[in-house]
């Protein structure tokens, strides 16, 4: 499974404005919405409860707030580089500015795993991390973390 199954180009924003966590999920959700159908408030609640239970913000101004949700066909992302980081409760207590939404169907199981660890993946690519921080074009962005990964490559 490569990130370009999950992303569609108009689910990333370039330079997201937002001021704190429940914002930038509010916005997030919002596109989400209009990526999937689905309404925003119910994607909006189930990202929200499963960010009660703990944290996403993976450290190093990364996280990947994730939900699963039972009308869901397939599994989708929205990607945000923000202008400015937030407070995300992240594990190292870092602002995060790089946040990767997934959303899974309900009876997902192992796609979602494996979509979840393929993002972690990536986005545990220091130079991966350093271009995308060091651009606000939303094409740029999508083709950065759309590629194919170093490891399926041929």
């Amino acid at each position: 499974m490569e990130i370009a199954d999950l992303l569609a180009p108009e689910a990333i924003f370039a330079d997201m404005r937002a001021a704190a966590k429940k914002q930038a999920l509010t916005e997030m959700a919002t596109r989400a919405g209009q990526v999937t159908g689905l309404h925003e408030r119910r994607i909006h609640e189930a990202v929200w409860e499963r960010e009660r239970l703990g944290s996403t913000g993976l450290g190093g101004g990364i996280a990947i707030p994730h939900a699963r949700m039972a009308t869901l066909g397939r599994l989708h992302g929205v990607f945000a580089r923000l202008a400015n980081p937030i407070d995300f409760d992240a594990v190292d207590d870092r602002p995060v500015d790089l946040i990767f939404m997934l959303l899974a169907p309900e009876g997902a199981g192992a796609d979602h795993l494996t979509a979840l660890a393929r993002i972690s993946r990536a986005l545990r690519d220091r130079a991966l991390v350093e271009k995308l921080r060091a651009t606000d074009n939303a094409d740029a962005l999508y083709a950065m973390i759309t590629a194919p990964s170093r490891s399926q490559a041929a």
